[in-house]
């Protein structure tokens, strides 16, 4: 039985490998000053997901694999991209809010929805040319701000909440859609990241939530 056990675990194991996306890994260089639009990139993209998803991308907002997002080794955060693969044709444009792929070749990482956009999801990569286009129309400039707590009884959110307000001015109880029963209390309204991380450092120093973190507003 206990042999048996052994093998069983063995193959998991190498079943988990076999899906592992293998190349070179090189390091994340600087992020470079802003490039005009119309610069391009061409080579392979990929996509990621779980377990990323609902963790904080390097910009410092939630990845939500299912939003029209990306990572990117160099670009600012809050570029757009166009996205197309060579193959088919089909285009996606993103915003750039993460670091990565870190794999030799490999020039984007497509959240699982952009992958959806362009049929990438069984092939997991493709070859694409990425270009800088401007923000569309009708996207509103993020907004940065602080979770100093999240609850799973609403009533004593607002009552943090309450007080956050009267000591910063601004603050709000949220409910992430993928994450429903948690309130989170969200204080401030800062138009950078620098700013919310700054508002954070106050919080913490003033109040002693070592745990308070800065966040893009809209995905919460």
């Amino acid at each position: 039985m206990k042999y048996a056990c052994a093998l069983l675990l063995a193959a998991m194991l190498f079943s988990g490998c076999a899906r592992k996306k293998h190349g070179k890994l090189i390091p994340p260089p600087a992020p470079s000053i802003a490039p005009q639009i119309g610069y391009r990139e061409t080579g392979l993209a990929s996509w990621y997901g779980h377990p990323y998803h609902g963790r904080p991308a390097a910009d410092g907002e939630i990845y939500d694999m299912e939003t029209m997002v990306a990572a990117h080794r160099t670009l600012p955060f809050d570029t757009w991209v166009r996205v197309s693969d060579l193959d088919n044709n089909k285009t996606v444009d993103v915003r750039i809010v993460d670091r990565g792929p870190f794999v030799d070749g490999r020039i984007i990482d497509l959240s699982h929805a952009a992958a959806q956009a362009i049929d990438m999801i069984g092939p997991g990569t493709a070859r694409v040319r990425m270009e800088v286009i401007s923000v569309p129309a009708g996207v509103s400039p993020p907004r940065y701000v602080v979770q100093v707590g999240a609850f799973s009884d609403r009533a004593i959110a607002e009552r943090v909440r309450v007080q956050m307000a009267g000591r910063y001015g601004t603050a709000r109880v949220m409910e992430r859609r993928e994450n429903p029963g948690v309130w989170r209390v969200l204080v401030g309204n800062e138009p950078t990241l620098n700013g919310a991380k700054a508002l954070k450092d106050r919080i913490r120093r003033e109040t002693g939530e070592k745990k308070a973190f800065a966040v893009r507003l809209d995905t919460q």
